[in-house]
């Protein structure tokens, strides 16, 4: 059985796919099983899959029976994992050729089930690939340890160098949320007692993707957050109300930095 299954959510990715693929393949820690669900693309992104499945059976491809958005995508491709390890990465996105190595041997002594890295934070456009990648991004830096109530205010893990223990938590699927179901997967671990620990070094490559203007973008972070707290979590009403002023104050903080 693979070490790591690695879960990728697809949809109309063919432009950034291959990159994203090549970079879980040329892992020096290669021990591994790519998970990929397509979520009903029309772009070609599954031709692609199945080309890079037909080149490396670690590549394991799966269209899902109906289109139902990225977090039933990573679900779908969770139930398949069969690793110690479940490791995540969207299709826009890249891992630098040491990031199992090094997360892995972080995780066996990192004393918690749910493990993260620091990574880079580059525009939408770039095109290098993790096997000749120059870092000269921003860099997202991991936090040495997490836990619930610092998670309430902000989510310090970036879902793609997030990667949870499978021997310790089981099978942990993401809620069927319509938004921010890896910020919920995370809390609902920390919530069951489990902190996160934080591997400063960065190990993979975000692309940052413009969506709307910074006011939109917070009007946003309160909607699904309040939902998050209320719904999800079952904070009360002053319990919620301060989590969601934590979290608007430290996402200004964040646009000023």
């Amino acid at each position: 059985m693979p070490l790591v299954s690695v879960v990728m959510p697809v949809y109309n990715s063919a432009a950034t796919l291959g990159a994203a693929i090549r970079s879980v393949l040329t892992q020096t820690h290669s021990d591994l099983e790519l998970l990929v669900t397509d979520d009903k693309s029309s772009d070609g992104s599954m031709d692609l899959l199945m080309e890079f499945a037909r080149q490396d059976e670690r590549v394991r491809p799966e269209s899902a029976p109906e289109q139902g958005g990225a977090g039933r995508a990573r679900n779908l491709a969770i139930e398949r994992a069969r690793g110690d390890y479940v490791a995540f990465l969207d299709s826009d996105d890249m891992w630098l050729p040491k990031k199992l190595e090094r997360q892995t041997d972080f995780a066996a002594t990192a004393d918690a089930p749910l493990t993260f890295t620091s990574y880079y934070k580059m525009d939408a456009d770039h095109d290098g690939e993790s096997t000749d990648f120059v870092p000269n991004g921003r860099v997202i830096r991991a936090r040495e340890h997490v836990d619930y109530r610092a998670m309430l205010v902000q989510d310090h893990i970036g879902a793609l160098t997030a990667m949870y223990d499978r021997t310790v938590l089981g099978t942990r699927l993401m809620p069927e949320m319509r938004k921010r179901q890896d910020y919920a997967l995370w809390l609902s671990i920390m919530r069951d007692g489990h902190d996160a620990r934080g591997l400063p070094e960065p190990l993979a490559v975000y692309r940052a993707h413009r969506a709307g203007s910074l006011s939109s973008n917070k009007l946003s972070l309160v909607q699904y957050n309040w939902a998050l707290y209320r719904e999800h979590e079952r904070l009360s009403v002053p319990r919620s109300t301060r989590a969601l002023a934590g979290a608007v104050w430290q996402s200004l903080r964040n646009s000023r930095i």
